[in-house]
């Protein structure tokens, strides 16, 4: 089995996926939530058995699913011969073929010319 993990800024994410200042530093905010009184139940069973408050426990919760989701859609797992042949292709590029090595021609003419100044 092979998992890869994404690191890095992801273009079609806008938002910050991880915090990295300390909780001193960062103004607290609210968040509030309308739930049916028998998830309000459950929720505070499940906070009373753990020994924290409903707070802490929803807050715990929501963090652990949050990094959890993030988790799963940044992170590539291969098994068998999928993990193989991608193994090798990385190994072993092939060739550039006639389409990519036009894209690669348009892509540095575009830089080229987003890189001169703007004759105003």
């Amino acid at each position: 089995m092979l998992r890869l993990t994404l690191y890095g800024k992801l273009p079609y994410r806008s938002e910050k996926l991880r915090a990295k200042t300390s909780m001193a530093k960062v103004k607290m905010e609210r968040l509030e939530a309308r739930i049916a009184p028998q998830q309000k139940k459950l929720l505070e069973r499940a906070a009373n058995l753990r020994g924290t408050s409903l707070t802490n426990f929803v807050l715990a919760s929501a963090q652990q699913a949050a990094t959890a989701t993030i988790s799963e859609f940044e992170t590539l797992t291969l098994h068998g011969e999928a993990s193989r042949q991608f193994a090798d292709l990385l190994l072993n590029p092939p060739k550039p073929n006639h389409a990519l090595r036009a894209a690669a021609k348009r892509h540095l003419k575009e830089r080229r010319s987003s890189a001169r100044p703007s004759a105003r």
